[in-house]
C-alpha cells in the first residue's frame, strides 16, 4: 500500500494574515498574540463591551503606519501584529436608537425603551418585562462619534464588524442562576449559551445602522468588514445604494479598441479617452467605502459577479474560513464542486482573503488559518508558496489601500 505523502509545511515566513477575528472576546488570550505564527490579525469590535477593548489591544499590539508605507520583511514586529476595526454588529443593532426619533434625547425613559424595542424587533412584543430586561439602548450618534475618534487615533483602523442577518434571534435575558455561573473569562454581551428568544431585529433597522457605518467608512476612507447571513441580496442592495451615481463608466468596445490601438502605436490616448479609462480619485471622501470585505462569504457564485462588475467603484474582497464556511467533503461528493468552492472559483485571484473568525488568539487560531490557506490553494490550484504570497498581498491591499 502506498503511504500518503505528507503535505509540504506552510511557509509562515512569507506572511499569513487573518482578515477577520475576535480575540478580545477572550481577553486572556491576547497575551498569546506575539507568539503566534500569523503575521497580523485584523480584530473586530461588535458591541458596546468591546469597542474599548479593541482600542486597548491596538495600543499594545497594533502595527504602525511605517509598516503600511514601506512593507519589507524586517518591518514586521512579533510584538505588534494587530489591526483594529470598530463597528456595531447586526446581532446587537437593536441596542441602538436614533436620537432624531426621540427629539434629540441621549437616554430613554422606560416607556421610550419599550417603544424603541417594539419598533425595531419583530414580531412586536407586548412583554414589557422582557423588553425592559434588554440592555439599555444607546444613541447611535454617540457611537458614530466615538468610532470616528477611534479611526482618527488609529489611522490603519477599519470599520467592522457590520452587516445584516436575517437568521439570528436575540438571546433571552440571563436567569439568576445563569448569571452566577457565567464564564468571567469571556467579554460580556455575547450569547454565552443563553436560549434564543423568538425575536429578530427588523431588516429596516439593521439597514439604517449599516448604512450609517458605510457612509462613515466613505467619509474616513476606511475599509469595511461586512457580515451577511441569509441576506446576500439585501446586503448587495444596501451596499450598492451607497455608490449609486458614482458607478464607473465602462468604455464601449470601440473606445477600448481605440485605446488599445493607441497603446500599440505608442500614442497617448485623447483626454476624453484618458478620463474614461482612469479610476476616479481614491483619496477624496465618497459616500461609499473604498474597500469592502464580505467576511466568511457564504453567498452564491452568481452574487460574486455583482460585486466584481466593472462599474462597481469600490474594491470588494471575499474572505473564507474553516470555522464558518461549509466546505464540501470530496469523499462524499467526488467530482462535485460545492457552493463555497464555486464561490472561491468565481472570486478573482486578487480579491481572495482568509480569516479565522475565532474569539481566542493562539495556536488554534493559527491552525484554522493554516487549514483555510491550504483549502484556498487546493481549490484555486495555486502552489502553496504562491498562494501564501497572493493572499498576503491581497490583505495588504484590502487594509492599506494604495499606500
Amino acid at each position: 500500500m502506498t503511504q500518503k505523502q505528507e503535505p509540504p509545511p506552510l511557509p509562515w515566513h512569507l506572511g499569513v494574515f487573518d482578515a477577520h477575528c475576535h480575540p478580545t472576546d477572550t481577553l486572556a488570550s491576547l497575551q498569546a498574540i506575539p507568539s503566534m505564527r500569523a503575521r497580523v490579525l485584523t480584530v473586530m469590535a461588535t458591541r458596546a463591551q468591546d469597542q474599548g477593548l479593541v482600542a486597548d489591544a491596538a495600543s499594545k499590539y497594533g502595527i504602525t503606519e511605517d509598516v503600511a508605507r514601506d512593507v519589507t520583511e524586517t518591518d514586521w514586529s512579533k510584538e505588534r501584529k494587530l489591526v483594529p476595526a470598530f463597528g456595531w454588529h447586526p446581532w446587537f443593532s437593536h441596542q441602538m436608537f436614533d436620537e432624531a426619533v426621540y427629539h434629540g434625547s441621549t437616554s430613554l425613559s422606560n416607556e421610550e425603551r419599550v417603544a424603541h424595542y417594539q419598533r425595531v424587533l419583530t414580531p412586536q412584543s407586548e412583554d414589557r418585562d422582557f423588553l425592559l430586561s434588554l440592555p439599555e439602548p444607546r444613541p447611535f450618534g454617540h457611537f458614530l462619534a466615538q468610532t470616528k475618534d477611534h479611526l482618527r487615533k488609529y489611522p490603519l483602523a477599519l470599520i467592522g464588524e457590520v452587516g445584516l442577518d436575517r437568521s439570528f434571534r436575540i438571546p433571552q435575558s440571563w436567569l439568576p442562576n445563569q448569571a452566577q455561573q457565567r464564564d468571567d473569562t469571556l467579554t460580556p454581551g455575547g450569547r454565552e449559551g443563553r436560549q434564543l428568544s423568538q425575536y429578530r431585529v427588523s431588516m429596516e433597522h439593521q439597514r439604517e445602522v449599516l448604512l450609517a457605518q458605510l457612509r462613515l467608512a466613505g467619509e474616513m476612507q476606511r475599509a469595511v468588514s461586512i457580515h451577511g447571513v441569509s441576506a446576500h441580496g439585501v446586503v448587495y442592495e444596501t451596499v450598492a445604494e451607497t455608490w449609486k451615481g458614482y458607478e464607473l463608466r465602462v468604455p464601449s468596445k470601440c473606445e477600448r479598441k481605440r485605446a488599445e490601438a493607441a497603446v500599440k502605436a505608442h500614442a497617448e490616448p485623447s483626454e476624453i479617452e484618458r478620463d474614461d479609462l482612469e479610476h476616479p480619485d481614491a483619496v477624496a471622501p465618497k459616500p461609499y467605502p473604498p474597500r469592502i470585505c464580505l467576511h466568511s462569504y457564504s453567498g452564491p457564485a452568481e452574487t460574486v459577479k455583482l460585486y466584481t462588475a466593472p462599474a462597481v467603484p469600490c474594491e470588494v474582497f471575499f474572505s473564507f474560513s474553516t470555522t464558518i464556511n461549509a466546505w464540501s467533503n470530496e469523499d462524499d461528493r467526488p467530482g462535485k464542486v460545492g457552493k463555497v468552492e464555486a464561490a472561491v472559483l468565481a472570486v478573482p485571484d486578487h480579491l481572495v482573503l482568509i480569516e479565522s473568525d475565532m474569539d481566542t488568539a493562539g495556536d488554534r487560531m493559527d491552525e484554522h488559518l493554516e487549514a483555510v490557506v491550504r483549502k484556498i490553494c487546493e481549490v484555486k490550484r495555486w502552489p502553496l508558496e504562491d498562494g501564501v504570497k497572493r493572499l498576503g498581498n491581497n490583505w495588504k491591499r484590502f487594509v492599506f489601500g494604495d499606500r
